[in-house]
């Protein structure tokens, strides 16, 4: 499996994503956030209410980054796979995403009834186009673990 493929699989696998945005006075937070990924081109869905801190922080600046850790370690010194992100995001609208609020009900089926209260909800769907992976995987790389990936 090559570096790209071994990507797409982690991230599939993967459940929760933390997110990083920036304030309005330039302060980064972090925020977990379950997540739909999609690939070529390279997409991360997730839902949130637009009250939240980070939903807010995406409207104001799109920048973000991120970070997809599935299997930790259970100890320091054993090898170590990871994904990092930046990209940019958005607010989708709340009609006309049918599609991908599908995708997302069938990947996480207790989001149906936020979805489906779409546009009058309180949550909305965000987009994360990535531009850049970073896949750290000492198990099949362990003479250079670091992998920088453009996005699709």
């Amino acid at each position: 499996m090559d570096e790209r493929e071994l990507l797409e699989e982690y991230v599939r696998d993967a459940k929760l994503m933390q997110l990083s945005t920036v304030c309005g006075d330039g302060t980064p937070t972090v925020c977990t956030v379950w997540y739909l990924p999609m690939f070529r081109p390279d997409r991360l869905y997730f839902v949130s209410r637009t009250d939240r801190l980070h939903s807010n922080n995406i409207r104001r600046n799109s920048a973000v980054a991120g970070a997809i850790l599935d299997d930790p370690p259970v100890e320091l010194g054993l090898t170590a796979r990871g994904v990092s992100f930046t990209g940019r995001a958005r607010q989708l609208p709340g009609v006309g995403i049918d599609e991908l609020a599908r995708a997302f009900v069938g990947r996480w089926p207790n989001a149906a009834g936020v979805l489906d209260a779409m546009p009058e909800g309180a949550s909305r769907m965000f987009e994360v186009v990535v531009g850049q992976w970073v896949l750290f995987d000492e198990k099949n790389f362990r003479g250079g673990p670091r992998r920088e990936i453009d996005g699709i």
